[in-house]
C-alpha cells in the first residue's frame, strides 16, 4: 500500500486498487464488507500514510553495521505506534475486521517490546470491549462475529510470547473478567476451528497461572465445561480435542467447585464414551480426569450409573500402559470405598475387574497400586467368592490372600 485512502464504509484500500474497483470494474460495493455504498468519494488517510513514509525511510536509510540497533529501537517504537493507531481506529469504527486484521498481523510480526507497550496502553480491555459489545448484541451478524474471532487472534498473539511480569499480570487479569470469560466461552461454542484452538491456547495459560484469577476460571457454569466436553469429544479436530483435555486437566486439577460443574455438564458420560476408542496418551489424560472427578461423590455415583462405566475402566487395566493401569486403580479403589453396592461388584467381576485386580497381585515388589488391590480384596472378596461366575483356581488364590493379609 502506498496511498491509502478510505472510502464512505471506513475501510481503507490502496488508491490505484479502489479506484480501479470502482471506476473500471464499476462494482458499487466495499470490497470487504459488501455493502452498497451510496458516496464514491474517497479520502486520503494520512496517519496510515505517514507511518508507512516512516517505516519505508527507516528500512532504507539505515543500512550500516552501527545502525542496527538503531533500527531494532525504530521497529519496535513504529510497532507501537501503529498497533495503537490501528487500535483507535478499531474503537471508532463500525467496521473493525480489517483493521483487526492488520493489528493481528502487526503483533504476530512485531517484537515483545511493542506487545508489551500494547497490553500497558490497556490494548486489551480495549479487545476485551469489543468481544463484550458484539456478543452482547447477539452476533449472529457475520462481519461482526468474524470481528469477534480478529479481536481472539490478537489476544493469542499477545500471549504467545513470555512478557514481563506485570504484562502477563495485566493480561490475564483483564481476560479472566466474568464478561470476558463469557465471551470465550461462546467462542469455544460457535467460532471456527481456528478460533476454538486460540481460545484454548488463552485458557490453559490461564489456569497454568498460580494466582488469586484462578478461582474466576474454576468456577465458570456449567454451559463453559459443556462447551470444554463438546471439543474433547470433536473427532475431527484432533488438535482441539487435546487441547480441551489439557485446559480441563488445569482446572479440575485445581478446584473441587469446577469438577462439581463438569459433572452437572456430563463430564462422566463424554470421558468414558470416549475411553474404547481413545490411544494410549488420549487414555491416559481420560482416566486421569475420571479419577479427579470421581474423587466427589457425584462423579462416582455417575460414573457406577453409567452402563459401560465400570467395564471402560477395567479394559483399560493391563492392555494400555503402567500409567493407564495405576490410575484406573484408584478409580476402582475409590468406588470400592465409598459407592460398593452389589450391582457395582458384580459388575466388577463380570467385566474382568476383578480378574485383572488378581493378576496385578502377582507383580514383584511392593507398590501403592498392589496396596489398593490387597485393601480392595479385604473389603470385598468374600462377595466375590461366593459368584459361581468366579474362577475356581482363584478362590484358592483369593483364600491365601486373605490369609497372609490377616
Amino acid at each position: 500500500m502506498r496511498e491509502p485512502v478510505t472510502i464512505i464504509s471506513g475501510v481503507t484500500y490502496d488508491r490505484r486498487s479502489i479506484e480501479k474497483w470502482f471506476f473500471t470494474y464499476k462494482k458499487k460495493t466495499c470490497p470487504a464488507t459488501m455493502q452498497i455504498l451510496s458516496d464514491f468519494n474517497i479520502t486520503p488517510n494520512h496517519t496510515l500514510k505517514r507511518l508507512i513514509l516512516s517505516w519505508h525511510n527507516s528500512s532504507n536509510t539505515l543500512t550500516t553495521a552501527d545502525a542496527t540497533a538503531t533500527a531494532t529501537s525504530t521497529s519496535s517504537s513504529s510497532s507501537s505506534e501503529i498497533m495503537l493507531e490501528l487500535l483507535s481506529a478499531i474503537e471508532s469504527s463500525p467496521f473493525k475486521v480489517t483493521s483487526l486484521k492488520k493489528l493481528r498481523s502487526v503483533v504476530e510480526s512485531g517484537d515483545d517490546v511493542s506487545k508489551a507497550d500494547l497490553i500497558r496502553s490497556d490494548g486489551v480491555e480495549s479487545l476485551c470491549r469489543i468481544l463484550v459489545q458484539i456478543l452482547a448484541s447477539d452476533g449472529s451478524d457475520f462481519a461482526a462475529f468474524r470481528a469477534c474471532e480478529e479481536a481472539i487472534a490478537v489476544l493469542h498473539g499477545l500471549g504467545a510470547v513470555p512478557l514481563p511480569e506485570n504484562c502477563e499480570g495485566k493480561l490475564f487479569d483483564s481476560l479472566s473478567q466474568p464478561d470476558s470469560m463469557r465471551c470465550m466461552a461462546i467462542m469455544l461454542q460457535r467460532a471456527g476451528a481456528e478460533t476454538r484452538l486460540h481460545t484454548l491456547s488463552i485458557l490453559r495459560s490461564m489456569a497454568r497461572t498460580d494466582c488469586d484469577r484462578n478461582p474466576v476460571i474454576q468456577d465458570q457454569g456449567a454451559d463453559f465445561f459443556k462447551s470444554l466436553l463438546e471439543l474433547v469429544s470433536d473427532e475431527i479436530c484432533a488438535k482441539a480435542s487435546s487441547a480441551a483435555l489439557e485446559v480441563l486437566t488445569e482446572i479440575l486439577g485445581k478446584s473441587k467447585k469446577s469438577r462439581l460443574r463438569a459433572i452437572e455438564a456430563g463430564a462422566v458420560c463424554v470421558l468414558v464414551e470416549l475411553l474404547p476408542e481413545s490411544n494410549r496418551s488420549k487414555c491416559e489424560r481420560i482416566l486421569h480426569l475420571v479419577k479427579l472427578v470421581c474423587e466427589c461423590a457425584e462423579g462416582r455415583l455417575a460414573l457406577v450409573e453409567h452402563g459401560i462405566g465400570i467395564a471402560a475402566v477395567s479394559k483399560k487395566m493391563l492392555h494400555v500402559s503402567s500409567a493407564a493401569t495405576k490410575i484406573a486403580v484408584k478409580i476402582l479403589y475409590l468406588v470400592c470405598n465409598f459407592h460398593p453396592t452389589e450391582r457395582v461388584l458384580e459388575e466388577m467381576l463380570i467385566f474382568g475387574s476383578v480378574k485383572n485386580l488378581l493378576a496385578l497381585l502377582h507383580m514383584d515388589g511392593r507398590s501403592s497400586t498392589k496396596d489398593k488391590v490387597v485393601n480392595i480384596f479385604k473389603l470385598h472378596g468374600n462377595s466375590w467368592k461366593r459368584y459361581p461366575c468366579f474362577p475356581f483356581e482363584l478362590k484358592d488364590y483369593l483364600g491365601i490372600v486373605s490369609t497372609t493379609s490377616n
